[in-house]
Formats: structure tokens, sequence, C-alpha cells
């Protein structure tokens, strides 16, 4: 039955090889291939073959998966430097204009107010004119497309450049809006970009599982090349686009983004910016006793605090799309004014953070960049709640106010910046949610830090040594915190030890993280999973917390029992109602009604073009014309005879048959008898008359081929012409008929392309057996067989209102709860058994043919 090796398959291996070598040896050598011949000969012959030799070598190389790498990686560093320094180029000409109004406090609100909510209209119009695509984060519209679901123009250059410009205009405003999700996008796009460009090269770059790979990579360079942080970069694009990660691609990964972070940071060398290589937010947390065990407890509320909190942002953020969504009149009113509602965000926003107005309450001055420098900071701000004992230096001014303690300023920084980041997220720029929610998780663990440095002045230690309790800890902790639980993912931590440049707060950070994902998770789905709800795109949600109770669920209780399909000895009439009754994009193909043996599946295409073939107009008039022959015989006569005579003439100069035309007939007439008929061979020239009409040129007398005949002659053509008469054009009334005549026959499969193997699930499958197999293969659905037998389907629908709790949606069959559990602890029925007993009688009389085994046809593994 089985095959089995007569040798090792080393040695077999090794003499296949000496005999290919003795083979080589006897043939002669080749020939050099003729494309080289050119280059052989002349003066620089060899070096003329090295450089063509070369020149093939470079572009097979160019297929290499490290090239394509190191592109991708060198252009994305490129994009964030250049977009960086745009950037910090629009903050500092805000900074510029608001300083050099210092005399008048009405212009320089205006100035503070207008420069942004120009930048972020501009951001929208062109991004709604350019490419509406690139609006949003992008890393939703990417776990979609890892999938396996295609998304139209989302990989384009056109939203390429959308999300470029857009995504800088919107981040120079000042608005608390973050780059890490666009950039992934921006990576994808520039990695599908370099896929088509690098096809001219070779055709491996359109095969659609490496394309699928690059991406994969693509994510990661994004978050790498972003923060400076590639190993993060990695995990956090695993984590959030991929539900299975194949370890293949891992080395991609950081391949690409290791790269691409080295050459951002030596860019910002290059440019003066640093003076060597290092984190982004560096930190200088005492090493030696960075913090006391006793404060564990401070950090574990950090966590769990982060997760309600994170799960609270992406309500709110869900909440108010949902509301312009619902309410049709603001609905109505925003359609017509795209531009309104970004300008009108704006303004309300810049007017809260103006500096001498609310904005001395919450530092409004300080950008993003600079808000974490001075949360990251080693130094205690207040102690005993009191700021006066504590110098302020540089940008640390602008968390003092001589009214209130640093302690009302973080309060009141983190609730008005944690609605306005849920508002801002909302306008259609291209924009992330990732950095203002880690500036406002770093605020929050700073709050917490400051409490305790000055609840214990001293520090907790108990020995004589004293430490003092370092806030700046604690906000790295509350970043990675909140920032993992909007994200449900872990690796949050690894990211904020890259942006820091030490680890020394290990423990406390995977801690608070570890607590935060476990109460967001149980709370609200992840920020992208959200989005992805709104949009509505097809992806199917995680089995995350409080959903043990899936796990005795089964595909029957989910399972579309009722569903069309296509049977083998169906009428195109049958196909024509399929079409019309269902949507599905695959149709199964049962054997019969009767037994619904599934035979394989069919593509609603190729059903269309089946229909569309038997009543296509070509086939009606190949009907008419039959008839016509057959009602007349295949007779010639006096009517269907043409006479065509054309003339010639050669001239004495023999001309190049290219650049003779075709000769216009000289007279046509039709004769009254056939006695007018020439005698002879008229068999032969019967309907060439076209032909020799167009292509008179390519017959010449045997003289004017030669060049020999230097007078005129005239030649004269004559040729008969057989015309059948055309059948006269069918009424509606009877094309009708004909066309129900046609739906009435039989279906031909003959010239369909069908599935032989769709993907099957037995009625037992669990539910979380399921999903498993749809993420981790991509599918869209699945048929349900029992002993072979058609009895449902499952596709994306069914399993998401199956995992969301809601089995109550239309055409989902509802069992009671642990119906299959119950069914499970009986043995296979007596139905079941009478089925499957009828079902194999009834195959025993059908032999289906199988190939021969290795011991030809008379081997046979039944007993005798």
């Amino acid at each position: 039955m089985y095959g089995r090796y007569t040798q090792d398959l080393g040695t077999f291996a090794k003499d296949e090889a000496a005999r290919l070598r003795l083979q080589e040896g006897d043939t002669p050598r080749p020939r050099r291939p003729s494309e080289l011949l050119e280059y052989t000969q002349g003066r620089c012959a060899t070096c003329r073959v090295c450089t063509l030799q070369c020149q093939r070598f470079l572009i097979s190389k160019v297929g290499e998966d490290w090239v394509f790498l190191i592109l991708l990686g060198l252009v994305m560093a490129l994009v964030s430097w250049a977009m960086d320094f745009a950037i910090a180029t629009c903050l500092q000409a805000q900074k510029w204009m608001y300083g050099g109004l210092d005399t008048n406090v009405l212009l320089q609100y205006m100035a503070w107010v207008t420069y942004p909510t120009v930048l972020i209209t501009f951001s929208a119009g062109f991004t709604q004119i350019l490419a509406p695509q690139a609006v949003g984060s992008g890393i939703p519209e990417m776990k979609t497309i890892l999938r396996g679901v295609v998304l139209k123009e989302y990989l384009t250059l056109k939203t390429f450049v959308a999300k470029v410009i857009g995504l800088t205009c919107a981040l120079g405003s000042g608005m608390p809006l973050g780059k890490e999700g666009p950039f992934v996008h921006i990576a994808s796009m520039c990695a599908a970009l370099l896929s088509r460009f690098l096809s001219l090269f070779g055709g491996f770059y359109e095969n659609e599982a490496r394309n699928i790979e690059m991406l994969a990579a693509a994510c990661a360079v994004g978050v790498g090349c972003c923060f400076a942080a590639p190993i993060g970069g990695v995990l956090f694009s695993i984590e959030v686009t991929s539900t299975f990660f194949a370890v293949r691609n891992y080395w991609r990964g950081f391949f690409a983004a290791t790269f691409s972070a080295f050459i951002f940071r030596v860019l910002a060398v290059w440019n003066k910016d640093e003076e060597t290589i290092t984190a982004l937010f560096k930190t200088r947390f005492r090493l030696d006793f960075p913090f006391d065990l006793q404060e564990l407890p401070a950090f574990a509320v950090i966590g769990i605090a982060s997760g309600f909190g994170g799960a609270l942002f992406v309500y709110l953020n869900r909440k108010i799309v949902q509301f312009m969504r619902r309410q049709k009149t603001i609905n109505r009113f925003l359609m017509k004014k795209r531009l309104l509602f970004p300008a009108l965000v704006t303004l309300i926003i810049s007017t809260l953070t103006f500096p001498p107005g609310f904005g001395q309450f919450m530092a409004g001055q300080l950008t993003q960049k600079d808000t974490l420098v001075t949360l990251f900071d080693n130094q205690t701000w207040a102690k005993q709640g009191i700021s006066d004992e504590f110098e302020y230096l540089g940008i640390l001014e602008a968390w003092r106010h001589p009214r209130s303690n640093v302690f009302v300023t973080l309060v009141v920084f983190i609730l008005m910046k944690f609605w306005m980041s849920a508002l801002a997220t909302t306008i259609p720029v291209p924009c992330g949610a990732f950095m203002p929610v880690f500036v406002i998780g770093a605020a929050f663990g700073r709050l917490v830090g400051e409490s305790m440095a000055a609840w214990f002045p001293d520090g907790i230690h108990t020995d004589s040594n004293i430490y003092r309790i370092v806030p700046g800890g604690y906000a790295v902790v509350g970043a990675a915190a909140l920032s993992g639980a909007v994200t449900h993912t872990v690796s949050t931590a690894v990211i904020v030890f890259e942006l820091t440049g030490q680890i020394s707060h290990i423990l406390p950070v995977m801690i608070a993280v570890i607590l935060a994902n476990a109460v967001a998770q149980s709370l609200q789905p992840s920020l992208y999973d959200s989005i992805i709800r709104i949009k509505k795109l097809p992806y199917l949600p995680e089995l995350g917390w409080g959903h043990h109770e899936k796990y005795n669920v089964r595909v029957e209780d989910i399972m579309v029992r009722d569903i069309h399909y296509v049977t083998l000895n169906c009428k195109y009439r049958d196909l024509q109602q399929v079409l019309h009754s269902t949507k599905m994009k695959n149709l199964p193909l049962v054997e019969s009604a009767e037994s619904m043996i599934l035979l394989g599946s069919i593509e609603r295409t190729q059903v269309g073009a089946l229909l569309s073939n038997q009543l296509s107009p070509q086939r009606r008039l190949l009907t008419l014309r039959q008839k016509v022959l057959s009602e007349d015989g295949h007779q010639l006569s006096d009517s269907s005879i043409r006479f065509q005579i054309s003339t010639e003439t050669s001239s004495g100069t023999p001309a190049r048959p290219a650049l003779r035309k075709p000769l216009k007939p000289a007279l046509k007439r039709v004769p009254s008898s056939p006695a007018d008929s020439p005698p002879g061979d008229s068999a032969d020239h019967t309907g060439i008359a076209l032909k020799s009409l167009f292509c008179a040129n390519t017959a010449t007398e045997p003289a004017e081929a030669q060049g020999t005949a230097y007078h005129k002659a005239k030649r004269v053509r004559i040729s008969i012409v057989r015309l059948y008469p055309l059948p006269c054009p069918m009424a509606p009334p009877q094309i009708l008929e004909w066309e129900e005549h046609q739906l009435d026959q039989l279906v031909d499969f003959s010239s369909a392309k069908i599935d032989p193997a769709p993907f099957q699930l037995v009625e037992h499958t669990s539910l979380h057996k399921t999903h498993t197999i749809f993420s981790l293969l991509g599918l869209d659905h699945a048929f349900v067989t029992s002993i072979g037998r058609l009895v449902g389907m499952v596709s994306l629908k069914e399993l998401r209102k199956a995992i969301e709790g809601s089995l109550t949606g239309k055409g989902v069959k509802v069992r009671p709860p642990l119906a299959s559990f119950r069914d499970s602890t009986a043995s296979t029925t007596e139905a079941d058994t009478t089925a499957l007993r009828q079902l194999w009688d009834r195959h025993q009389h059908h032999h289906m043919p199988r190939e021969a085994g290795p011991g030809g046809d008379d081997d046979d593994d039944t007993p005798k």
C-alpha cells in the first residue's frame, strides 16, 4: 500500500550525482550562447562578456530576500527622518509665531489657533481628494490584508503620497495624534511598491505568498524606524497584525527593522541632532538600586488602573464615532461639509491648550516629545506637594504654576488629554493613537510616582542606606501599561526599554503591562479590533477572556443548514435560480439532491459563465445557421455564386513584396445562369475570394518573382465566392422561446473549473478548533459534511456571531446550551448507522479509478 525506501536517501543522492557527472563528461561542451556571440568579437571581447555576466548575476541577486529588505529599510529610514524633520520644522514655526507676538495676547491666540487649523484642514482635504484610504491608522486594514482579504487602493502609490503628506501636516499641527500606526501602513505600501518595481527583473515578486511575507516584515519596519526600536517593533507588529505567525519570517522582520532603525539614527547623527547613536528618550535612572520591592504594589496599581483606562479610551473612541454616524442630521451635514468637523475639533483643542489661557494648567506649550522628556526626568518635582522646594529648569518650567502644585497640573493634563486624544483620533486625517496614549500613561505614572515621593520623602528602604523614590521610573511603567492596555499587546514593555535605553525597571514594567492587558481584554476589544468592527471589515475576532463556554459549542450549533447548491445533473434553469437566490461566491457541487454527496465547489463566476455561454447571441446565431443549412441541403444555387475579377499590373522594375498593396477588383458581376461560370477547377477557388482580394500581393508570377520581367504585364484573376444565405434575425418572442428551450438542457461542466477538494468540517468540530482553522488558513467559509453528505456551511459571519455570543442572527440555527456536549456522550445513532450502511453498499457497485500500486495490478491488500 505504501512505498518503501530500498536504500538510504543520502547514498542514493551521491550515486545519482556521480552518474550525472559521468554523463556530462561524455557529452560535448555546449556552445557559447548565441546572445554572447556579438560580445566575443573585438578588442574588449573579454570585458564585454564579463560585464554581461556580472549584469545577469546582479539581476538574479535582486530576487534575494536580503536585498529587498535592505532597500525597504533604507527607504523607510529616509522617509521617517524626512518626515520628522518636516514635523519639527512645522512645530518650530508655530513656536516662532507664538513667541514673536508676545506683545498682544489676541494676536498670539489667533496665531496659536489658526496655524494648526490650517494644517489639519489641508491634511483632511488633500487626503480626501487624493486617496480617502489613507485616513486613519492603517493597522486595522493591514490586519485584514495579512489575513488574505484584498482591499482595493490601500497599497498604491497614490495612497502612499496622501499618507505621507497628510500625516506630516497632521503631526506638524501639534494635535494629540500619533504616527506609529500610520508608519506601519506606510511601510506596507512601500513594500508593495518595491515588489512591483522589482518584478521588472523577475516574476518571483508577483507571488502572492511572498508578498504576504514581505508585508509582515514591512509592518515590523514601520514600528522599528518610527521609534528606533527594532526588537519591540517586530514583536509589536506580530501582536497587532497576526493571529498566527510563521517563524521563517522572523529573521526578515528583525533584519529589516534593525537596518532601518540603524539608518534612522545615523541620519540623526549626520544632521548633528545627536552626538552618537542613542535612545530617543534616554533616561538616567540609578542602576544599583532602581526600586524597592515594597514599591511593587504601587506598580501593580498602575497596571490595574491603566487596564481600566485603556478600556475606557477604546469605549469612548468608539462611542464618538457611533454617535456621529447614528445621528442622521449630523452625519448628513458632515458629509456635505467634510472639512468642517476637523477644523472645529482642532479649534476646540487649540483653544483649550492656549498657554496663557487654560493651557497653563496642563503644560499646553509642550510638544509630545518635550512632554515625554520631562515626564521621564529622574528628579522629583515636589516634596510634600509644595512646588517651591524644587528649582525648575528649562522646559520643566511648563509644569509649574504659581497658584497650584504639580499634582493639580498632572491631573488636569491627564483628564484633558484623555478625551482630547479620543476625539482627535476620529478626525479624517492620517493619524494614530499610540503616541497620545503613551504620553497619557506616562503622565499617570508620573502622578503616582510624585505621590509616592511625597508620601515617602526619604524612601521606604529599611536599611541604613537611603534610596529615594524615582518618579521617572513610574512614568515609564505607566506609559507601557496604558499603551499595552489600549492595543492589547505586551511588547510595549520592550518598546519602552529601547526608547529609554534602560531595562532597570523590567520587572515593574512587565507586571504592570500583564495586569493592564488582563483587565482591558476582559472589558473591551483592542483599539484596532474596535476600528475593524466600526468599519465592518471582514475579520475574525479573537477568543479572548470570558469565552470559556464557547469551547462546548460545535459547528452543528452555528452552521447555516438551508444553503443553495448545484447538482451534477441539474439544468441551466437551476443555475439561473441559484444565482438569483444567493450571493455566495462559492457554490457546493453535490451528486444529487437525494444523496447530497459533496463532489466539490464551483465559483459563482464560473456558474455565470456557463449560463451566459449557453444563452449567448453567438450560440443563437450558430443554431440559426445550422437550421438554414439543414433546410437548404448544402446545395449551390444561382444566387449563392458570384464572380470576382481583379486586374494587376506589373512594371519593369521589380518591387519589394513588402511595399505592395492589395489591388481593388476592377470588375464585379453576377452571372445570370450557371453556364456563365468559368469551367474547370472552380471548387479550388470556392470560398477564397476575400483572401484573394486582401492578399493579392502574395501571389506573383514566377518571372516577376525572379525580377527578369521588365515589361508591363496584366494579370486577370477570376474567383468564385459561395455565399450562404444569412439567417433572418429572431424576433423577441422567438428569442424568448429559444432561451427557454436552452434553459431546459442539462449543464455541461466539462469547461468549468471545479475545486474537487473544498475545505470541509464535520458537524462535531468544536468552535475553538474551527476558529483556529479559520485563522490559520485564512478561510472565509467551510462546508459541513456528515458521512460525506453536505449538511450545512459555516462562514465568517456565523463564526463571528458565535464568538460574540449573538447566535440569534438570521439563518443561524440556535440549539440549547451544551446540546452538542450532551449529544457527544451518546454513541452513534441508529439513523446514522443505517445511512452509513446504505452509502457503503451503494458505492460497492461503483468502482472508482485509482492508480496502480508499486506491485502492479496484481497487488491487492485484501485478505485472500
